[in-house]
Formats: C-alpha cells, structure tokens, sequence
C-alpha cells in the first residue's frame, strides 16, 4: 500500500467513526417539542441570529412572530423584509432606556408589547417567536421575571422561543434547550466607525 493509499485508508476510517457517533446521537434524539433559545453576551449578531432563525422558519413556511425591545426607532430592514412575507411585528417604540430616561414611560411601553408576547405565547398557529433584548427588560425590571416564565412553560408543545440580549438571567438561562453567547473580540464602531446600513441595523 502506497503512502497515499494509507493516508487515504486512516482518513476513511476516522471518518467512519464520526459518522457512527453522530448517527448514534441523531438516533437517541426522540423527542419532539419546540425549543426555548437564548443568544447572549457582549458581542454583536444576537438579533441578527435570531432573525435568521425567524426567516428560516419562514422558508419552511411556518408562521413566526416579532417582538421588539429597546431598538424600537430604528430603521428595521428585517422587518422591512418580514412584514411582507406575513411576520407579525410588535415594537417597544421607544428606542434605546438611556435616551427615554424616563422608568415609568419605558416600564409602560415594555408591558404593552409584553401583553401581545403573551398572547403569542398562547397561539398554537405560531411556530416561531422572537423575543429580541427581551433580556433587558427583566434585567431592569419593566418585565417581571417570574411572568416571563409561566408564559414560556404554558406555551404550546411545539412552538419554539428565540431570546436575545446581554446579560439573560440565569433562570432563563437554565430552563433553555439551547444558549449561545455571543463573544465580542473586536467592534468597528469602537474604532470609530459608523454604523453601516445594511450591515449593522
């Protein structure tokens, strides 16, 4: 057998051996139900990560649902886009807490857009739902924790639950199927960069 011949063999073996793990996990994976997710951390792409997955939904042709904290005022190109294929927006409005200023006005913006949440979360028909900087909200206490968490348990079998933002409480954290941080090495905007349209909103 030449050189080759035995690299050639080792790799297949290798790879032989990978596929039997992964198909013994795919195998043991039975059980059907819809997925809470958390996107964490400091780094940039948490709500564009959890839009992808909204329009992956709706490329399979399930219906998803948007719900907006904090960056209300901006220009939204995924909802620009989403709207038109049938996704449900609800938007805080406000824009970001350290330009409102105000606990009261933002807690009574958080709690109308909080009302729809939980009327998707009790919608069969939705299969998808974005909670984008939900995080924030309990975090400041706009939302309350522990309301946050009978929705989610009461929520239908088979619906799924994106959440976004820095710094999820730990509790969501723990009744998560799937949490994903985030990690900031390096921003443009640090360097002085604008924000790009387009890319960055």
């Amino acid at each position: 057998m030449s050189v080759e011949d035995d690299k050639q063999a080792r790799h297949k073996a290798r790879q032989q051996k990978v596929k039997e793990q992964v198909d013994a996990r795919v195998a043991a994976a039975q059980e059907e139900k819809g997925l809470l997710l958390i996107i964490t951390g400091n780094g940039k792409g948490k709500s564009t990560s959890g839009f992808g997955t909204v329009a992956r939904a709706v490329g399979h042709d399930k219906k998803a649902a948007v719900a907006q904290f904090i960056k209300g005022t901006w220009a939204n190109g995924e909802r620009n886009l989403l709207e038109k294929l049938g996704v449900e927006f609800h938007v805080m409005a406000t824009g970001f807490t350290w330009e409102t200023q105000n606990k009261a006005a933002d807690t009574e913006a958080a709690q109308i857009v909080w009302q729809e949440c939980k009327r998707l979360l009790t919608d069969e028909s939705i299969d998808v739902v974005l909670f984008d900087e939900l995080t924030y909200m309990v975090s400041y206490g706009y939302i309350d924790l522990d309301e946050v968490v009978e929705a989610l348990n009461n929520r239908p079998k088979m619906q799924s639950v994106i959440i976004t933002g820095r710094g999820a409480h730990r509790t969501l954290i723990e009744m998560a199927d799937t949490v994903s941080e985030v990690k900031n090495v390096k921003h443009a905007f640090e360097s002085g960069v604008k924000a790009l349209q387009g890319v960055d909103w």
